[in-house]
């Protein structure tokens, strides 16, 4: 395959009408790719808006559900055979049989290479109680790509063979600010889901602020634990903590230059965003030892981390961290250190080595194919 040649390449991803990391990944991905001459680029939403007629459908509890995905998987079969990769922003559970399972299934239809980019942190319970579509669906998928070495893990002992790839910070977005000495401002940046455990960020809180009775902790995200949190809160009676909502992406830079650390209480997750903004933007970062987190950061080299549930640990830990400068100023230098490695000019290679490899796979039989008719006298 020549090196000019075009590759054609579709994403498949959340839009970013869809708050979270994928969104947000499938965004800064697709904005580098723009710049590359050697791909023609596609995009297909998991949540494609409807035709402006029938947009109104989508505003119906119900039926937006029906409508939308319907529509979805109308856009895989008239535009995926335009391409030459298909390569697929994966989630777990439903999100994974709505979006992601009908995607691989069409791009195999029509012959294509497909890339299964797969970034749950809830990979393990999904592969082991979803075996019928998880599996044999993903086997299909010419490569699973993964943003972090605890998946590949993951997938290894479930039998399927994956590579890591390192999600993008956008490193020039993020102000790095050495804060000397620390103060007790602290930032929480989940989405208000159970997995999340923004209650035990809550708890440890209470305990850091009863030896420092002016902390402050944000929390920005939303979500369906909101109500139940900000009850929370009240009863345990803890002072200035602020329910930001959604934070837009273009406030997070400013909203962590307003902190000093970063506080996470999560039971599961994969390869953390915010701990990645948080070392770029110099917030030292407190976390439970969930998933994939431990494979990101090691404790007492750039994070400090304690075992999940561990709300006293936690506590323990930030106070800690307020007490020790040189500790502090240690686990800021590492940890902006680790960031380097998700800049796009790190993983652009990546990217483009695993396509064209793909394509001269896709090529190499034809090669073979020609070279062995007979050849005219």
């Amino acid at each position: 395959m020549s090196q000019v040649e075009t590759i054609r390449v579709c994403l498949v991803a959340p839009s970013l009408e869809i708050t979270g990391g994928q969104s947000r990944q499938a965004a800064r991905l697709l904005a580098a790719f723009q710049h590359e001459r050697t791909l023609a680029l596609g995009f297909i939403p998991h949540n494609p808006r409807l035709p402006a007629p029938w947009r109104k459908l989508q505003r119906l509890k119900f039926v937006r559900t029906v409508v939308t995905t319907s529509y979805y998987w109308w856009l895989l079969l008239t535009q995926l055979w335009r391409y030459d990769i298909v390569h697929i922003f994966s989630a777990s559970y439903f999100s994974y049989l709505l979006a992601v399972a009908p995607a691989i299934l069409i791009g195999k239809l029509y012959g294509k290479r497909v890339i299964l980019n797969y970034r749950s942190g809830e990979a393990e319970d999904h592969l082991q109680h979803w075996p019928l579509t998880t599996k044999p669906i993903m086997r299909l998928a010419d490569r699973i790509v993964a943003p972090s070495s605890y998946l590949v893990d993951v997938f290894a002992r479930f039998g399927l063979q994956a590579e890591s790839i390192f999600n993008i910070v956008e490193l020039d977005r993020f102000r790095f600010r050495a804060r000397a000495p620390l103060q007790p401002k602290f930032l929480c940046c989940r989405l208000l889901e159970p997995l999340y455990n923004v209650g035990l960020v809550l708890r440890a809180f209470q305990q850091i602020q009863q030896r420092y009775p002016n902390a402050s902790l944000t929390i920005a995200g939303d979500g369906s634990q909101r109500a139940a949190l900000e009850q929370l809160a009240r009863t345990l009676a803890v002072r200035q903590v602020a329910f930001r909502g959604i934070v837009p992406f273009e406030q997070m830079p400013q909203l962590y230059d307003e902190h000093d650390v970063c506080l996470i209480g999560n039971d599961i997750d994969n390869m953390p965003a915010t701990i990645l903004e948080a070392c770029a933007s110099g917030l030292p970062v407190v976390s439970t030892e969930a998933g994939g987190i431990p494979y990101l950061v090691k404790h007492e080299v750039s994070a400090l981390l304690v075992p999940c549930g561990d709300h006293a640990g936690l506590a323990r830990e930030a106070m800690r961290l307020l007490e020790d400068a040189t500790l502090a100023q240690q686990l800021r230098q590492q940890a902006h250190a680790l960031v380097q490695q998700c800049t796009w000019e790190s993983v652009r290679g990546q990217w483009l080595k695993l396509y064209m490899d793909l394509m001269q796979a896709q090529n190499a039989p034809r090669r073979a194919s020609r070279a062995t008719l007979p050849q005219r006298s």
